[in-house]
């Protein structure tokens, strides 16, 4: 008797597509394995093999630039649809979140953690919130397993004092607030440092430190933040930063002197 899942073997639908491509982004590509427990609990969901899951994950990374800089190519053979949902999702980050997580809502029971937090027709503002939680938390995985799971600036690997912060805040442009190329991972520290214009990056990556900390004669702000001012951030794997967001953090938010 064939004990393979339902859908194994058969075609991936959109939908299917949308949701591996959701989880293509929220796990660092080293961990897109059969053996994950996040491609597990897909495989789950959609009735299939956590290793046809995984190749369709590396189907997905076929398509990564920055993967291919790193000489890291993925799996070939994907299909048009594979692709159309790359280009898809990269021009509506906001738009592939709220859709992967009403495609989880219709396979999974209400009980689940991911089943809506108000009913369908609930109050707007509540609404509103649910999708704010939906989007810092894609935003945050993604940003954060680029950098696997380490601050751009010091290398820290420590999850729980990592921050996932945006370059062009919500405020200015809310099209980009899922946008994992408008993002970096630093350290609690230097991310209160980016946001305060006291650290920037320049488009090579070059980290900049204000004038008015390399000015200080704190032994700790000197070893801490100064000696950091000309050295490079250690790269992403995925989602480089977009070179017109580091531009507008410069010109909007950096104090140079």
């Amino acid at each position: 008797m064939d004990a393979r899942p339902a859908n194994d073997g058969q075609p991936w639908t959109r939908e299917q597509l949308i949701l591996a491509f959701e989880l293509y982004c929220r796990i660092p590509f080293q961990r897109t394995k059969a053996t994950d427990s996040r491609v597990k609990e897909l495989a789950a969901l959609l009735h299939r093999t956590p290793a046809s899951v995984a190749r369709k994950l590396g189907n997905f990374g076929a398509f990564d630039p920055q993967l291919a800089a790193l000489n890291i190519s993925g799996l070939t053979h994907g299909s048009k649809l594979d692709k159309a949902i790359w280009d898809e999702f990269h021009a509506d980050w906001n738009g592939l979140i709220v859709r992967a997580h009403d495609l989880r809502r219709e396979h999974e029971p209400l009980s689940h953690p991911d089943a809506p937090l108000v009913p369908p027709g609930g109050p707007s503002d509540k609404i509103v919130t649910v999708k704010q939680r939906l989007h810092q938390a894609f935003f945050r995985d993604a940003v954060v397993s680029s950098y696997n799971n380490s601050c751009c600036v010091t290398g820290l690997p420590l999850v729980e004092c990592l921050v996932a912060g945006h370059i062009v805040p919500w405020s200015v442009d809310e099209r980009r607030r899922a946008d994992p190329t408008n993002g970096v991972c630093m350290s609690a520290t230097f991310d209160r440092l980016f946001d305060c214009g006291l650290v920037t990056i320049e488009d090579d990556l070059t980290l900049r430190v204000s004038g008015r900390v390399r000015e200080l004669k704190d032994q700790a702000a000197a070893d801490l933040v100064a000696s950091r001012h000309g050295q490079q951030i250690i790269p992403p794997a995925r989602f480089y930063p977009d070179p017109a967001c580091l531009r507008w953090h410069r010109e909007n938010v950096f104090d140079a002197a």
